[in-house]
């Protein structure tokens, strides 16, 4: 009989994880993480932004759902790999808290996932923001990794590529890159 394991084989990304994972995958899927939607309602003051000048980010909610990519862990580098995860995800911004949540692939198949939720005790998480000031937080955050607004940009044009609306978003988008004020719908 074979023996269980509990190591997770995949990571749902929904964020930056979608387009620049930042390891080899042997297989990437999209994939819908449910009860958790995706909210700009964290403060970066590392890879989007400063503690001057904080940016935000994108970190999941509960509620709703989430569609996003899912990226098959290597077997040979797992370890490698995790470590690398905790890094980017935990010890920088340190705002993500890691889970592991059922995920469902696009074949079909649910599988367990590494997830990264939003640490809502962390002093960085802003939670629900008015669009005004996520707006002007967006436009002003510049990090190690680059600009929120940028990050906005390839969260929406990474969606598009998948077939997948977000509605909210690319509203944001839209008025974030022009310049404008919050939208009255």
């Amino acid at each position: 009989m074979a023996k269980p394991t509990a190591k997770p084989r995949w990571v749902f990304g929904y964020g930056s994880l979608m387009w620049n994972p930042g390891f080899a995958t042997p297989e990437t899927q999209a994939a819908r993480l449910q009860g958790w939607h995706r909210a700009f309602c964290i403060y970066s003051e590392h890879y989007r932004g400063t503690p001057e000048t904080p940016g935000l980010m994108l970190g999941l909610l509960p509620g709703g759902s989430c569609r996003g990519l899912a990226h098959r862990l290597p077997a040979a580098a797992y370890d490698d790999v995790r470590r690398y995860l905790i890094h980017r995800e935990i010890d920088n911004d340190g705002v993500y808290v890691e889970t592991v949540r059922p995920i469902r692939l696009d074949d079909g198949r649910v599988v367990p996932s590494l997830v990264y939720l939003a640490d809502r005790t962390h002093r960085q998480f802003a939670g629900k923001l008015p669009e005004a000031e996520t707006l002007r937080l967006i436009r002003q955050g510049h990090g190690a990794t680059g600009s929120s607004l940028d990050y906005v940009m390839n969260t929406v044009a990474h969606l598009g590529e998948l077939g997948l609306n977000d509605r909210a978003l690319e509203r944001l988008a839209r008025a974030a890159g022009s310049g404008a004020g919050p939208s009255s719908r």
